[in-house]
C-alpha cells in the first residue's frame, strides 16, 4: 500500500482487525479483506480443522490480500496455551501459564507455539498475559496468568515475547493496565476497579513497562472499568488510559488495540464506540463475530475520518505503524 496513493476508506479498513465463519477463503472473507480492507483477521476453534486446513486458508488469504493490491495481512490467534488455546492435537497442548514455572519453561512454549504458528501461515499471538492476580484475589484471570508478583510475572512474560519474536511471530500483550485483581468475567459484564494510578503503577503495570523496553509488538487494553483514571470510560474506549498514559507517560511506540468489542463489558453501540477509539488514538479495533457491527464500524471510521482533519492527520499515524510492522514481520521477515 503506497502511502501516497492510500485512499480513504484502505485508511478506514486498515483499522480493523475482524474475526469470521467458516474454514476457508469464502464471500465473507473476501468481503473482509477487499470490501473492508482490513488490517488483519483472527482465527478461532470455528476457523481450524486441522494443520494443513489452516495453512491453506492463510495462504489463500494473504495471496487474495496480494491479488487486491492490499498489504499482507495479520494473521492473529489466542494461543495463550491451557484454558485459551485455539489451536489443538496435533499441535503442542501445553497446560497454560499457571504451570511456567522457570524462564526455561516460558522458553520453551514461546518458541514451540512460534514455530507452530509460522508453520501455518499466522503471524499474530495475542500472548502472553501480563495480568498480576494477587493471593488475596479470587481472579476470574487465575487460570490464564503466570503465577508470582509483578517481578515474576514480567520475568516470565518477557522470555515468552522474546521467544515469539525471535522466530517472527508479533507478540501482543495484554490486558493493559492490568485486569489480574478482576472478578467478573469482561465477556459477560463490565468489571470495575477501584484502584488509582499510583498501585497500578507500582505493581500491575510494571510487567507492561518491560514488555514496551522489550519492544512488544503490541499491546491490547482491557474491557474493564478503572474510575480512579477515567470515570467515564473503560481503558479500551478511554483516551486517558490509551494516549495520556500508555503512549504518552509510558512511551509506548507499538500497536495498541482494544479487546474484542463484541464483549458485553462494551456497553456503548459500535459507533459510539468506534468514535472514542479514534479519539484515544488506539490503532487496531477488533470486532471477532460476523454481523452489522463489522459493516458500522468501518462506516463510521470512514465518516469521522472524512469530516475531521484532526482524526484523520491521527489515523495517517496508526496506518504508518501498522504498516511499519507489516514491514517488518511480514514483508522484511526471513522467518
Amino acid at each position: 500500500m503506497d502511502k501516497d496513493k492510500t485512499t480513504l476508506k484502505e485508511m478506514a479498513g486498515q483499522r480493523l482487525m475482524l474475526g469470521f465463519d467458516g474454514v476457508e477463503l469464502n464471500r465473507d472473507l473476501k468481503h473482509i479483506i477487499n470490501g473492508i480492507k482490513a488490517c488483519g483477521i483472527i482465527l478461532f476453534k470455528r476457523n481450524i480443522e486441522t494443520p494443513e486446513q489452516v495453512a491453506f486458508l492463510c495462504k489463500s488469504c494473504q495471496e487474495y490480500a496480494k491479488s487486491c493490491g492490499l498489504p499482507p495481512l495479520f494473521i492473529a490467534i489466542d494461543q495463550e496455551g491451557g484454558t485459551v488455546a485455539r489451536l489443538q492435537k496435533p499441535f503442542t497442548l501445553f497446560k497454560g501459564n499457571p504451570f511456567i514455572k522457570s524462564v526455561e519453561d516460558a522458553k520453551h512454549f514461546a518458541l514451540i507455539t512460534a514455530d507452530e504458528l509460522h508453520q501455518v501461515g499466522i503471524n499474530m499471538n495475542f500472548a502472553p498475559v501480563l495480568d498480576i492476580v494477587p493471593d488475596s484475589v479470587d481472579s476470574i484471570m487465575k487460570e490464564r496468568v503466570f503465577k508470582g508478583d509483578a517481578k515474576r510475572v514480567s520475568s516470565l512474560g518477557m522470555e515468552v515475547i522474546l521467544g515469539l519474536q525471535k522466530k517472527g511471530i508479533m507478540a501482543v500483550a495484554k490486558h493493559f493496565p492490568g485486569i489480574g485483581r478482576t472478578v467478573k468475567d469482561s465477556h459477560f459484564h463490565l468489571p470495575v476497579l477501584n484502584i488509582d494510578l499510583k498501585s497500578l503503577e507500582q505493581s500491575d503495570m510494571l510487567p507492561f513497562k518491560d514488555a514496551k523496553n522489550n519492544d512488544v509488538s503490541g499491546i491490547m487494553l482491557s474491557h474493564i472499568s478503572y474510575p480512579k483514571l477515567d470515570n467515564k470510560w473503560q481503558a479500551s474506549l478511554s483516551p486517558f488510559i490509551a494516549n495520556d498514559l500508555l503512549r504518552n507517560k509510558m512511551g509506548y511506540k507499538g500497536l495498541v488495540m482494544t479487546d474484542d468489542l463484541d464483549m458485553k463489558a462494551i456497553e456503548h453501540d459500535m459507533k459510539t464506540s468506534i468514535r472514542q477509539i479514534l479519539k484515544s488514538g488506539i490503532d487496531i479495533a477488533l470486532i471477532c463475530h460476523k454481523g452489522p457491527d463489522i459493516d458500522i464500524a468501518y462506516n463510521e471510521i470512514t465518516k469521522q475520518i472524512n469530516q475531521n482533519k484532526n482524526l484523520y492527520q491521527a489515523c495517517d499515524i496508526s496506518l504508518q505503524r501498522i504498516l511499519k510492522y507489516k514491514k517488518k514481520y511480514l514483508l522484511d521477515s526471513k522467518n
